[in-house]
């Protein structure tokens, strides 16, 4: 696993995606949603790096967080707050 790296999100841009966020301890799990990216950026402290919706949503993940990724899937893992996100691409019949 490897740190985040801005080059490697920039694939979901402008594609839709599933997102879930998943805790680590089995507590309640919120649904996976399906989006398009808009833009990935960092954010102004560069602790986070941010998935935007549109022009004002986002989703953040910290950028401490340990990667594992392929062509269709990317999921990062924070010990600190035991969260897993995970972004995949979604097929479009």
């Amino acid at each position: 696993m490897e740190l985040i790296k801005l080059e490697d999100v920039k694939q979901f841009v402008g594609i839709p995606v599933e997102i879930a966020i998943q805790d680590e301890e089995g507590g309640d799990q919120s649904p996976a949603v399906k989006k398009t990216v808009k833009k990935v950026q960092l954010c102004p402290d560069r602790t986070h790096i941010r998935f935007y919706f549109d022009d004002y949503y986002f989703l953040a993940v910290p950028l401490a967080s340990n990667v594992s990724q392929s062509e269709e899937h990317w999921s990062a893992s924070n010990p600190e707050s035991g969260l897993t996100y995970t972004v995949k691409k979604v097929q479009v019949l």
